[in-house]
């Protein structure tokens, strides 16, 4: 869906975090554009090691690590991102999930490209350390309001939301007793739960020490004031000011991820197109979950970029009708 040249909405782009990565995530754009290829050979440069090769052709295993994935995940959204923009793309704000929130502060300019990859790196160790040392697990709890999980996290025990992903779908996150007593709790009040794939409780307390670890590595990298728009799914509202934005990169590992929230204040801000720029159409799904009435695109592949062209268009019209009123 693309909104028609009398639109006046803003868009909003969007980028994924960790668990949207797939081999061959980005082959697409890297064969048809030079943007795309200039993209992962940076990410290369500074890595060094072939990006393209791992995203492309994996191993799955090596993909799925966190070290890897996050660096990997962050490549293929930027290289989605300026593949877009290089199309006609422009946007009023940039937000992401959990990790897709370095990819929209790269949009926004708040920080470089080798910054955020170096960033996501240290990220990834710091994490995975806590998660050696302090086994958790996360679930997702299914049809439950809100409040519900909320409450049913409380009566488990060492277990706090993490991610309000959409309505009816909010991710706990805890030690592996925990998330044992809220997958048995939830299903004896008749809430669907899956334990995911993933081993750490993460955007938890649990994180603090890697939080710190993170901050200091924050210390050193340079923040800029966003020319775009950056809207935090932390604090679910616009953060204008650099030195903010490095305090909450460090506060993301512990809390949770707003995802819905962010949604809403983006159209109450009067957004009414979402873009996801990233591997697979994971919050493109999410969107229309929360709202069914807004316009929401992809970019992951070659494919995409007809309707991206249109919504360019579609957006130039606006403004030129616009204009002439």
């Amino acid at each position: 869906m693309v909104p028609t040249s009398s639109s006046s909405g803003k868009i909003a782009l969007m980028f994924p975090g960790q668990g949207s990565q797939q081999v061959g995530m980005g082959a697409g754009l890297h064969r048809e554009y030079a943007i795309a290829r200039a993209t992962f050979e940076e990410a290369n440069d500074v890595l060094g090691y072939d990006m393209a090769r791992l995203c492309f052709e994996g191993p799955h295993e090596q993909l799925m690590r966190t070290d890897f994935c996050q660096p990997a995940v962050l490549t293929t959204s930027v290289a989605a991102w300026r593949v877009a923009q290089e199309h006609g793309l422009e946007a009023d704000l940039a937000m992401g999930h959990s990790l897709g929130e370095y990819a929209a502060l790269v949009a926004s300019e708040t920080i470089g490209f080798e910054a955020a990859l170096r960033l996501v790196v240290e990220r990834g160790l710091a994490t995975e350390e806590v998660a050696s040392r302090v086994p958790g697990q996360m679930a997702a709890v299914l049809g439950a309001t809100d409040e519900e999980a909320e409450a049913l996290c409380r009566e488990a025990g060492d277990v706090w939301p993490a991610n309000y992903n959409c309505p009816g779908q909010i991710v706990a996150s805890g030690g592996r007793r925990g998330i044992d007593r809220l997958v048995e709790i939830a299903r004896a009040r008749g809430f669907k739960t899956r334990v995911l794939d993933i081993e750490g409780a993460f955007h938890s307390s649990v994180m603090l020490p890697a939080a710190d670890r993170l901050r200091e590595a924050l210390a050193g990298v340079r923040f800029s004031t966003p020319s775009m728009p950056f809207l935090s799914a932390t604090t679910t509202v616009i953060e204008a000011k650099a030195e903010r934005v490095r305090g909450l990169l460090a506060q993301q590992l512990t809390a949770p991820v707003k995802f819905t929230q962010s949604v809403r204040t983006a159209m109450d801000l009067g957004v009414d197109q979402f873009v996801e720029c990233g591997p697979r159409r994971v919050l493109v799904g999410l969107v229309r979950r929360i709202r069914t009435d807004v316009a929401v695109l992809h970019v992951g592949s070659p494919d995409d970029l007809p309707a991206i062209v249109a919504l360019a268009q579609a957006r130039a019209d606006a403004r030129r009708l616009g204009d002439r009123r």
